[in-house]
C-alpha cells in the first residue's frame, strides 16, 4: 500500500521552455506538499537527468524549440525497459493530447492550468507509478526467492527421494498435494503424477489443527504430531503407518512485503513389520507356543469377561479342568518330542469338541481347560465331558508309535460354585483331582467336600515336612520266600508314617503326596540310610545277613544323587553291596533311560542288585530291558490276584516268568494271598513270592524273630513222585457230588469235589488234576464257560460236561473249539459213565505221558 508520505516524497521533474510555466508549476506542487521537485528548460537534458535520478514523474511540455516533447519521450523510452513512461504532457491542442497518449504518455494537463486538475492528475499518476515500481521491485525479490527456493527444493527432493519414508507436501490453503517423494509412490503403489492428481483427503486422514499463531522471525518448525493409522493403497489393501504431521511457518516472500504462510508436510513410515512383531509378541504373551491355544493368562482374562457378561445376562458359565492321565509316563518313555506331538494332536481334538463361542486353553504341561456358556442344565457339561473322553478313545499316531490316553475332568460352575475366575478354576482343578482319585478316565463336579479335601491335602503336606524333620518315618519289612526251599530269601523295606494323633498311616495316603511335592527325594535318601543301618544290625545279631530291597522313585534319579546316596550308606554302615536291592518301576526306569542305565551300571559293578517292580504295568521297551543291569522282575499284584481263574492274567504272568528265565533273571510274584495262588506259581516255576499269605509287613524286631525261628512255607509236590489219577467233580448240587463220589471211589481215583467254579479253580491250582467232570448249569458260571477258562489255564486236562440241560448249542460250540472232551447227559448210566471216565484217563496219559499210560489204566 502506497502511503501519503511516499507520494509527497516522490521525485518530480518539470520540463518546459517557458520560465514562467516552470515557476508556476513548481509553486503549485510545493503548495500541494511535494518536496522533491526538479525543473529544466533544456529538453535535451531530460534523458540524462532521468537516467541519474529515476524520476517518478516527468511533467513535459510537448511544444519546445530544438526538441519536442515527442522527441523527449523517444529518448526516455530506452531507459524504461518495461515500456512504462512516467510522463504527464502539457498541451492545449486536443489532437496533440491524443498523439501524446499514443506515444506513451500516461496523462495530460491542459493550458491554461487548472490548479485542482493539475494536482489531481499529478497525484493519480504518482500513485500508479509508485505502485508499478513497488510491483516491479516485489517481482524482482520474488524471482530471487523463487530461484533460491527452487534450489532448496531440488536439494529437498534429493533428500526426500533418498529416504524410505513416504513424504507428502500439502498446500494448506488449497489443500492440494504440492509434491510427493518416491517413497510415497512405493508405499501406495501410484505413479508420481497419479498421486499429485489426487486430493490429500483421499490418501491421508484429516490433519490436526494448525498452531494458533506463527512464530516471528522467518521460517520456523511450529509443531509435530505423530499418530498411527492405516493408508489405502492403489490395490485397496491397507498398510499400517506411523504418520507425522509437521507444520512450518514460512517467512514473507519479500522482506516485510507479502504474507508468510503455513506449510504442512506429512511423513508416513511403513510399520507393517513392527505391527507383525507386536502381534507375534502379543500372541506369544497370550497363546501357548506348542498348541496355539490361549495360555493361562489369556484364559483367565477370557473367563473374567465371560463371568462379567454372565452376570448381566443371567447365564451359567461352566469350567472344565482336564488333565491327561499317565501322560508323564508316555512322555518319559517316548521322549519329549513325541510327547509334544501328542499334546498338539490332543489339543486339535479338544477344539473339535466345543462350539465356536466356547474357549479352550492350555494351563500347564498336560492340563487343559474349557469355558462353556450354557443354559441352567448341567447335562450339557456332562455331554461335553463325555465328548472329550470319547475323543481320546482313538489311538494317537506318534510317528509310527500308537498311544492311547484317558483324561480326568473336573467341573465347576458359575454361579453355583463360585463367582470369580480364580476360584472357579481352583474348584475345577480340585474336582479333577477327585476324578483321578476315583480311578481316572472320568469326570467329577465340584462339591464343598472336595474343598475340605484340598485343605486336608495342604495340612498333609505340612505334616509330611514336619515328619521328615522329626523322624516320624519308620520302615516295615515284608518277607519274600524262595519257592524251591520254602525259606525266607529276603525282605522288602516298606515306608510307614507314625503320625502323632493318627497312628500308623498307610503308604497309599502319603506316598503320592511325597511324589507330588518332591519330598520323595529326601525321604528316599532316608530310606536307603535306614535300610542299610538295619542290614548292619541284623548282620551283627543272631539274625544274620538279610537281603533288603528298597523302592526308588524316578525323581531320585532326576533330582537326587542316587549313586552317591547308595555308596555313602553302604560305606557308612559297612554293608556288603549284594545285600541291598533297588526296586524301580518301569516308569522310573524309562524316565531318563540313558542316565538310568549309567547309574544302575555303576551300582551293579559294586554288587548292588536291581529289580523291576510292578512289571507289566508300565511302558518299558523290551529292547531297553536287555540294556538295563537287572537281576529280577516282580510280577504286579494285578496279574496275581486272579491268576488261578483269569486266563489272561495267568498268560501274562507265565509269559513274564518265561521271558525272565530266558534272560537269566529271577521272578518274584507280589500280592500272593492264598494257597492256590502260591501252588499255581510254584507249579509254573516262579522263583519267589511275597504277600499276605506268608506274612504281612512287620517291624524289624518281629521280622528278625521270624527269621531266627526258621519260618517258611511247606514244600510243594514232589514232581518225581508217580502222580495219582486225580478227578475233579464240579456241581452245585451236593447230592450229585455225593453220588458221583460214591460211583468213582472204587476206581481208586484221587477225587476232588467243588460246588462252585471258584472252588474248582482253587482245586485246580492246589492239585494236579487230570480229568474234570462239570455240570453245565451253575448259578455263577456255566460249565462250558468254566471249562473254556480251564482249557486256557490247564490245557492238558481232559474236560467233560455232565448235564441234564437239553440246550446243546453252547456245548457243541465248546466241543468244536476243543474246550470240552465229551458231553454226557443226566441221568447217567453208572457202568457206561465209569467206562468213559476210565477212557478219559487213558487218553490223558497217552497224550501227556505215553510211558505211564499202561500202568495208569490197570
Amino acid at each position: 500500500m502506497i502511503s501519503q508520505a511516499d507520494i509527497y516524497a516522490a521525485k518530480i521533474l518539470i520540463v518546459d521552455d517557458q520560465e514562467v510555466n516552470l515557476r508556476l508549476l513548481e509553486h503549485l506542487l510545493q503548495s500541494g506538499g511535494y518536496t522533491a521537485i526538479s525543473s529544466t528548460l533544456d529538453a535535451r537534458a531530460v534523458a540524462g537527468l532521468h537516467q541519474r535520478h529515476q524520476f517518478d514523474l516527468i511533467i513535459l511540455d510537448l511544444v519546445m524549440p530544438g526538441m519536442s516533447g515527442f522527441d523527449v519521450m523517444d529518448a526516455l523510452r530506452p531507459l524504461e525497459l518495461e515500456g512504462y513512461l512516467p510522463v504527464l504532457v502539457i498541451a492545449a491542442d486536443p489532437d496533440a493530447k491524443l498523439a501524446a497518449l499514443e506515444a506513451g504518455a500516461r496523462d495530460f494537463i491542459s493550458k491554461p492550468f487548472d490548479a485542482l486538475e493539475v494536482l489531481t492528475r499529478i497525484r493519480n499518476m504518482l500513485e500508479v507509478r509508485l505502485l508499478h515500481r513497488a510491483a516491479r521491485h516485489y517481482n524482482t525479490l520474488l524471482e530471487r526467492t523463487v530461484g533460491q527456493r527452487t534450489a532448496e527444493l531440488q536439494r529437498f527432493r534429493g533428500a526426500m527421494d533418498a529416504t524410505t519414508d513416504a513424504i507428502f507436501l500439502v498446500d494448506v490453503l488449497g489443500m492440494t498435494l504440492v509434491d510427493v517423494n518416491d517413497g510415497a509412490c512405493r508405499l501406495l503403489g501410484y505413479a508420481r503424477a497419479e498421486l499429485l492428481a489426487l486430493a490429500p483427503g483421499t490418501l491421508l486422514p484429516s490433519p490436526p489443527a494448525p498452531p494458533l499463531a506463527a512464530l516471528p522471525g522467518g521460517a520456523a518448525h511450529l509443531a509435530t504430531e505423530v499418530t498411527e493409522c492405516e493408508l489405502v493403497r492403489r490395490d485397496l489393501s491397507l498398510v499400517p503407518v506411523e504418520l507425522g504431521w509437521h507444520w512450518y511457518a514460512q517467512a514473507p516472500v519479500a522482506g516485510g512485503q507479502g504474507a508468510g504462510g503455513l506449510l504442512l508436510i506429512a511423513v508416513a513410515r511403513d510399520i507393517s513389520e513392527r505391527r507383525q512383531a507386536q502381534e507375534r509378541l502379543k500372541h506369544m504373551a497370550h497363546y501357548d507356543g506348542l498348541t496355539g491355544l490361549p495360555n493361562r493368562s489369556l484364559f483367565y482374562q477370557t473367563l473374567a469377561q465371560a463371568v462379567e457378561l454372565a452376570q448381566e445376562k443371567s447365564w451359567r458359565i461352566v469350567v472344565l479342568f482336564i488333565a491327561l492321565d499317565r501322560f508323564k509316563s508316555i512322555n518319559d518313555t517316548l521322549g519329549a518330542a513325541l510327547g509334544d506331538e501328542l499334546l498338539r494332536q490332543f489339543s486339535n481334538r479338544l477344539v473339535e469338541c466345543v462350539r465356536l463361542r466356547d474357549t479352550v486353553g492350555r494351563l500347564g504341561n498336560d492340563e487343559f481347560a474349557l469355558i462353556l456358556t450354557m443354559s441352567r442344565n448341567q447335562q450339557e457339561a456332562v455331554a461335553v465331558a463325555n465328548q472329550v473322553r470319547e475323543a481320546l478313545r482313538a489311538p494317537f499316531d506318534l510317528r509310527g508309535h500308537a498311544a492311547t490316553l484317558t483324561a480326568s475332568i473336573g467341573i465347576a460352575m458359575y454361579p453355583d460354585d463360585a463367582t470369580d475366575p480364580e476360584t472357579l478354576i481352583k474348584y475345577a482343578n480340585t474336582a479333577m483331582g477327585g476324578a483321578k482319585q476315583a480311578g481316572r478316565d472320568g469326570y467329577r463336579f465340584f462339591t464343598a467336600g472336595m474343598n475340605v479335601q484340598v485343605l486336608a491335602r495342604l495340612d498333609l503336606e505340612l505334616a509330611l515336612r514336619h515328619a521328615l524333620e522329626h523322624e516320624q518315618f519308620i520302615l516295615y519289612y515284608q518277607p519274600k520266600v524262595d519257592l524251591r526251599t520254602g525259606r525266607i530269601s529276603g525282605v522288602e523295606a516298606l515306608l510307614r508314617w507314625r503320625r502323632p494323633g493318627y497312628g500308623l498311616v498307610a503308604p497309599a495316603e502319603f506316598v503320592p503326596v511325597l511324589e507330588d511335592t518332591g519330598l520323595i527325594v529326601r525321604v528316599g535318601a532316608w530310606v536307603i540310610q535306614a535300610a542299610c543301618r538295619q542290614i548292619a544290625e541284623w548282620r551283627d545279631s543272631e539274625v544274620g545277613p538279610v537281603h533288603v530291597a528298597v523302592n526308588v522313585s524316578s525323581r531320585q534319579f532326576a533330582e537326587g544323587d542316587l549313586e552317591g546316596e547308595v555308596t555313602h550308606a553302604l560305606a557308612q554302615h559297612e554293608v556288603a553291596p549284594e545285600l541291598l536291592e533297588l526296586e524301580l518301576t518301569e516308569t522310573a526306569l524309562m524316565s531318563n533311560a540313558e542316565r538310568t542305565i549309567v547309574v544302575l551300571g555303576k551300582l551293579k559293578k559294586i554288587g548292588v542288585k536291581v529289580a523291576i517292580d510292578d512289571f507289566g504295568t508300565g511302558y518299558s521297551s523290551l529292547a531297553y530291558l536287555q540294556r538295563f543291569p537287572i537281576d529280577k522282575l516282580k510280577i504286579d499284584i494285578a496279574f496275581v490276584r486272579n491268576i488261578t481263574s483269569n486266563p489272561n492274567d495267568a498268560a501274562i504272568a507265565l509269559a513274564i516268568v518265561s521271558m525272565a528265565h530266558s534272560l537269566k533273571l529271577s521272578v518274584v510274584a507280589e500280592g500272593v494271598e492264598s494257597r492256590p495262588q502260591l501252588e499255581y506259581l510254584r507249579r509254573n516255576r516262579c522263583d519267589e513270592i511275597q504277600g499276605f499269605y506268608f506274612s504281612r509287613a512287620l517291624p524289624a524286631l518281629e521280622l528278625g524273630q521270624m527269621i531266627v525261628a526258621g519260618a517258611g512255607l511247606p514244600p510243594g509236590h514232589d514232581p518225581a513222585a508217580q502222580p495219582a489219577q486225580t478227578l475233579l467233580i464240579v456241581d452245585d448240587d451236593v447230592n450229585v457230588l455225593s453220588s458221583l463220589h460214591r460211583l468213582f471211589r472204587p476206581e481208586g481215583y484221587h477225587i476232588l469235589t467243588a460246588s462252585t467254579p471258584a472252588e474248582g479253580f482253587e482245586m485246580l491250582a492246589l492239585h494236579r488234576v487230570h480229568v474234570i467232570v462239570c455240570d453245565q448249569r451253575m448259578p455263577s458260571m456255566s460249565g462250558t464257560e468254566f471249562l473254556s477258562k480251564v482249557k486256557e489255564l490247564y490245557p492238558e486236562t481232559i474236560r467233560i460236561i455232565l448235564s441234564g440241560y437239553t440246550g446243546l448249542e453252547a456245548v457243541l460250540d465248546s466241543i468244536n473249539r476243543g474246550a470240552i472232551y465229551r458231553f454226557y447227559t443226566k441221568p447217567w448210566d453208572d457202568t457206561q459213565l465209569r467206562d468213559n471216565i476210565r477212557l478219559a484217563f487213558q487218553h490223558y496219559w497217552m497224550v501227556n505221558q505215553p510211558g505211564l499210560a499202561r500202568v495208569a489204566v490197570r
